[in-house]
């Protein structure tokens, strides 16, 4: 996939006291991968590098951080093309739920449904599953399951911050398509009803694509599952 040519930082913030958060949109599908930095420790997690492995791995770099797993919300094209790359030259393991190792093991024909050309990516070194917590340095994160975009989809919650990556289970005013090889629109709804409104109203969602949104104004604007909601059902 192209590197530089679709790739830029659209975001580098500080957020709650600990938790430092780089997003950034790369490769032709302006995908938002993120790298999650512990401010005490200088340990990193990179979420979703699907596209301008160089891009990333300058990022890593500059922000002199030690980067401890590549963590994917789900194994669409789209979110794991630079992570060969990037694990390599890291040498740090990919968590990745069971229910998407068949979807990473055909990212090549995922890629060429696209007219894309991608390379093989090698399974995922731990598993991940609901109620599971990934630590970096001084943060916590917490593993929701959240089938329906993906069988194996899944978001992470990190409860101190009130910050959410959601990959492609819930955006601004829109949810992930499930018109793809294990989606399903029903299970989708019925996993942002149970894992995500839950959440508190101002828990800040980081999605796989687009601008990042809120959970509160999700859960009563979101056209497709909000309390106002009128496609979808």
């Amino acid at each position: 996939m192209p590197d530089l040519e679709y790739a830029h930082i659209v975001v580098s913030s500080s957020i709650g006291t600990m938790l430092r958060l780089q997003s950034f949109t790369v490769g032709p599908f302006a995908e938002n991968p993120y790298l999650l930095s512990c401010t005490e420790t200088n340990h990193a997690l990179l979420v979703d590098p699907g596209d301008s492995p160089e891009l990333l791995w300058q990022a890593i770099v500059a922000a002199q951080v030690k980067l401890v797993a590549i963590v994917l919300t789900h194994a669409h094209l789209d979110h794991v093309g630079a992570v060969e790359a990037i694990r390599r030259r890291a040498q740090t393991p990919v968590y990745l739920h069971p229910a998407d190792n068949e979807l990473l093991a055909n990212v090549v024909a995922q890629g060429r449904m696209f007219g894309l050309e991608l390379t093989p990516v090698a399974p995922a070194e731990r598993q991940l599953a609901h109620g599971d917590r990934i630590t970096c340095g001084q943060l916590e994160l917490h593993v929701l399951h959240t089938p329906g975009h993906s069988p194996g989809s899944v978001c992470l919650y990190l409860p101190a911050e009130q910050t959410l990556i959601a990959g492609d289970t819930l955006f601004q005013r829109s949810v992930g398509r499930t018109d793809l090889p294990g989606g399903d629109a029903q299970e989708l709804f019925r996993s942002i009803e149970t894992q995500l409104w839950p959440l508190p109203d101002d828990v800040r969602v980081y999605p796989g694509h687009g601008p990042a949104t809120m959970i509160g104004e999700e859960r009563e604007f979101n056209p497709f599952v909000g309390a106002r909601a009128s496609w979808g059902r």
